[in-house]
């Protein structure tokens, strides 16, 4: 199995797949319709049944059941990975007995045990970490890895008893598009699990609250020789907005269940220029007055400007998919069971972010979030352990189990 997992995503991670929230086309990218050809390809080979890639680049697969009466459930990845850094011409290192040190990823970037502490959990395992230039592709291939190794495994011993399984890689994920063209009544879970959180034993079924908010400046132009009483800088208020926001509340000073504002990009000329926030919270009535509070700050700056406007629009993206669980514990229940089972404690935490099981959740296919093994997502100083992928895998297994046990002991 180790090497399996192995082989399976140091080739994934070959494929550059960052999705693109500038293309409005599904997939965004031409890598993940690649992958997902490359996987499609993989899983007939397997053996898997009914495996479908649509032109939207989501792919299904199922693994029959062997005993009847259990519960469909269905297993789920991300195909992309994040726009906000390099994802191309990745380069993993691989440090076995890992001593416990800084890693030297390049000429000028370690991976400090200083800066990431949680590096002391890990010593004597394998790692891999990038070379310092791009991001490792762990969020989520090593997800994609995981799933593909556990029903593979499961398909080769036909005296597991185990109910009919489902997978799906989704594109498009990291850009908050991931549900946009799931179909869950074609998928057929009663429920499902997504595979692409963080640290071994990481369980998660309650994420922030998350909306997008796009603050524009209209000025007015003209040459700058001429410019005095009559040009006004889009720049310069935007800038003036910005240094007047809580800069405290943001999520480099936040942690926990603490909500923020994040300015994600700014932009813009003379004529106009956009501030784009994202805004967080777990508690759905603080979420709401944030939003509030924005849009009141926009018209209170509006109020004291001389010339210009100001404007906010703001999109929701997903909600807190704790309370679609509501009647639903076992699916949390059992894997916690099957941690335990594999030797795993389990670790009870909120996403400070959200997985496509936030969506899917609310579409009626309840998901929690189960580890990967990886930490520092999104950037260069990204890394996994391989002991801990394996553990990810042998959870997955354990799922499948003990689902087929607890409906036939009920039976």
């Amino acid at each position: 199995m180790k090497q399996a997992i192995l082989n399976r995503f140091l080739r994934y991670i070959q494929f550059d797949t960052q999705s693109d929230p500038k293309q409005q086309q599904c997939p965004s990218t031409f890598g993940q319709m690649a992958l997902a050809d490359q996987l499609k390809q993989e899983l007939i080979k397997l053996g898997f049944s009914e495996v479908n890639l649509t032109e939207n680049g989501y792919l299904t697969a199922t693994v029959p059941a062997t005993v009847a009466g259990v519960p469909v459930i269905g297993f789920i990845a991300h195909l992309d990975t994040a726009p906000d850094f390099n994802g191309a011409h990745v380069n993993p290192q691989i440090i076995e007995n890992y001593a416990g040190t800084d890693i030297r990823l390049n000429a000028s970037e370690n991976l400090s045990v200083t800066e990431f502490p949680v590096l002391n959990n890990y010593v004597g395992q394998t790692l891999i970490t990038t070379d310092g230039t791009s991001l490792l592709g762990g969020d989520d291939k090593a997800g994609i890895a995981e799933i593909v190794t556990a029903l593979a495994s499961l398909l080769e011993d036909p005296a597991s008893q185990h109910g009919e399984i489902r997978l799906c890689f989704t594109p498009d994920e990291e850009i908050g598009r991931g549900a946009d063209g799931f179909d869950v009544a074609g998928f057929g879970a009663e429920w499902a699990y997504t595979v692409d959180g963080g640290g071994i034993g990481s369980l998660e079924f309650e994420n922030f609250n998350g909306a997008t908010a796009v603050v524009t400046a209209k000025g007015n132009n003209c040459h700058p020789g001429t410019a005095f009483g009559v040009m006004i800088n889009a720049q310069s208020m935007a800038a003036r907005f910005h240094a007047k926001m809580p800069l405290g509340d943001t999520p480099e000073n936040s942690q926990g269940y603490d909500g923020f504002f994040h300015l994600i990009d700014m932009h813009g000329v003379t004529e106009q220029a956009q501030l784009t926030y994202i805004i967080r919270d777990f508690d759905i009535d603080l979420f709401e007055q944030r939003k509030r509070w924005l849009t009141e700050r926009v018209e209170r700056c509006n109020a004291d400007l001389l010339g210009g406007e100001l404007s906010v629009e703001i999109t929701d993206s997903y909600f807190n998919m704790r309370d679609q669980f509501h009647g639903h514990q076992h699916i949390i229940d059992i894997a916690k069971q099957a941690m335990q089972n594999r030797n795993v404690q389990p670790v009870i935490e909120p996403i400070r972010g959200a997985t496509d099981g936030s969506r899917l959740s609310y579409m009626g296919l309840p998901c929690p979030n189960l580890f990967t093994g990886g930490h520092n997502f999104h950037g260069k100083h990204e890394f996994i352990c391989l002991e801990s992928m394996i553990k990810a895998t042998e959870v997955i297994i354990e799922i499948a189990l003990l689902t087929a046990k607890r409906y036939q002991e009920s039976d």
